[in-house]
């Protein structure tokens, strides 16, 4: 629907969905991994685009698609902890295009208006969580507004249109930067890790125990070499590089003429404001599925709808009116389809079952030889694990996000250390925690160079440095400060005496 919206014709609807399935194992983890809280979130994005589309394309003045979305602004909020960042990226797509001219005053104002009201609801139904209050995203809404309400003042000081355009988006940039580390003072939240947090870890090699415990996982790593091929050979980068190119030139045409030109033809020349907002997000899509595998999910389903433009007549008309317009899309469709059906039959070859028996064996031992108030410590995906099988008591989990929490993952993580047994389990009993499970494997696993968990110590616990790792001095003999009360192939669990 989103792809046939967009082209103004159906088939621009099946190109988009042959071009998902073609691409599915770039588009998605679900696969791989369910629960993944972007998973749950990510439909509503695509949702919330959809509409954001409509409204930028009519110039009616109904208000259920804005209603719809504010709403589908905090259907994509609520279950993803970065969902935030992805709209502040939005917000700074579509406010250089407020800037030129391809929205209008009113109609960006109520977009606006809109997303305060969903960042306040988001605010008000995760129980007050004041990341929302001192993000980029709402930080970049209320700069927004007051740009947008000193506009006239700022046309009256004389300047050209160029500079005019030069002085919101400076003072858009600049005050959206102060805003956020200030609001982050006042509300206290300024230790609570962010994807821009990571970006940020990324770009400036800036490494610390926090940022290593994420970028170390090969889903936050930069984009595989591998992936613009695979693209390739589906013409999905290929088309999606075409279509983008037709646009940037129409874009900056029409641009050339309003710095041109007299200020009432400008809405003559600046139309088609929606080809320019999906060109804008597929850069930031871009960036960010660059620096971080993970968020190639943006990106691949993204691709997919602007392909979808291949068959738009406002780019092609000129092409259509020299050629059979079936010829040319079903042409493309035949070549896409040739490696498409091979990455469809690859993606169906994956048949199987999740079995983890030393996992199982785990749980059914927590759950009939413990009591029900046993606290457990560990890794974060095993608590989770612990926490929805056995429901017993957990001091981590994986909502590394939360510095409460992230203190805590710390103490626990220190097992893997080369502190003394000693320390770590004073640390551990100040946290109330009766069992920890070990994992051998933690204790070796090395996903590349420094990102063993002895090696991300390191890095944290200098001092320490010359120290035995404390992981394997517990397997070899946990005592006196922890008993070895259960133990297969993978886990270990020790009672913190």
């Amino acid at each position: 629907m989103y792809g046939a919206y967009l082209s103004g014709t159906q088939l621009g609807g099946l190109i988009t969905v042959l071009c998902f399935f073609f691409n599915h194992g770039e588009a998605t983890r679900v696969m791989w991994t369910p629960p993944l809280r972007e998973s749950f979130s990510y439909p509503f994005l695509v949702l919330q685009m959809c509409i954001l589309t409509l409204i930028l394309r009519t110039s009616s003045n109904d208000r259920r698609p804005f209603i719809a979305l504010c709403l589908s602004n905090v259907a994509f909020m609520l279950p993803w902890q970065f969902a935030e960042f992805i709209l502040f990226t939005q917000i700074a797509s579509l406010f250089p295009m407020y800037v030129v001219g391809y929205i209008e005053p009113s109609k960006f104002q109520k977009i606006i208006y809109m997303n305060m009201i969903s960042v306040t609801l988001s605010f008000i139904l995760m129980f007050g969580n004041s990341m929302y209050l001192s993000s980029y995203y709402s930080s970049s809404l209320l700069m927004t507004w007051a740009i947008i309400l000193k506009r006239n003042e700022i046309q009256k000081l004389g300047v050209s249109k160029l500079n005019f355009w030069l002085i919101q988006g400076s003072a858009w940039w600049c005050g959206t930067i102060i805003l956020k580390f200030l609001t982050s003072k006042i509300l206290g939240v300024s230790d609570h890790i962010r994807l821009s947090d990571l970006i940020a870890a990324r770009i400036l090699r800036y490494t610390d125990f926090d940022t290593l415990i994420y970028t170390c996982a090969p889903e936050f790593d930069f984009m595989e070499k591998a992936t613009p091929l695979r693209y390739t050979k589906t013409l999905l980068l290929p088309v999606v590089m075409v279509i983008t190119c037709f646009i940037f030139k129409k874009t900056v045409r029409d641009i050339s003429y309003v710095l041109a030109t007299n200020i009432y033809l400008r809405k003559q020349l600046l139309e088609h404001s929606e080809l320019a907002f999906h060109t804008l997000q597929l850069l930031v899509f871009t960036a960010l599925a660059i620096l971080i595998m993970r968020l190639k999910m943006f990106l691949t389903p993204h691709m997919c709808v602007m392909a979808s433009l291949i068959c738009s007549r406002q780019l092609f008309g000129w092409l259509f009116r020299r050629v059979r317009f079936e010829k040319v899309i079903f042409g493309i469709l035949t070549v896409m389809s040739i490696q498409g059906y091979a990455n469809l039959r690859n993606q169906w070859s994956i048949i199987g079952e999740f079995n983890n028996l030393p996992q199982e064996e785990l749980l059914q031992w927590i759950k009939y030889s413990t009591t029900s108030d046993a606290v457990f410590a560990g890794a974060m995906p095993t608590m989770a694990s612990i926490k929805l099988s056995t429901l017993h008591p957990i001091v981590n989990h994986p909502h590394y996000e939360d510095a409460d929490l992230r203190a805590r993952t710390k103490i626990v993580y220190s097992t893997y250390s080369r502190k003394s047994a000693k320390e770590v389990r004073d640390k551990l009993l100040e946290l109330h925690v009766n069992y920890y499970v070990l994992e051998e494997a933690w204790c070796v696993v090395r996903t590349k160079p420094g990102c063993s968990m002895l090696e991300i110590w390191d890095v944290e616990d200098p001092s320490n440095a010359a120290n035995p790792p404390l992981c394997s001095v517990l397997l070899e003999d946990a005592r006196p400060y922890f008993t070895t009360v259960f133990q297969n192939s993978v886990y270990r669990v020790l009672k913190v005496n």
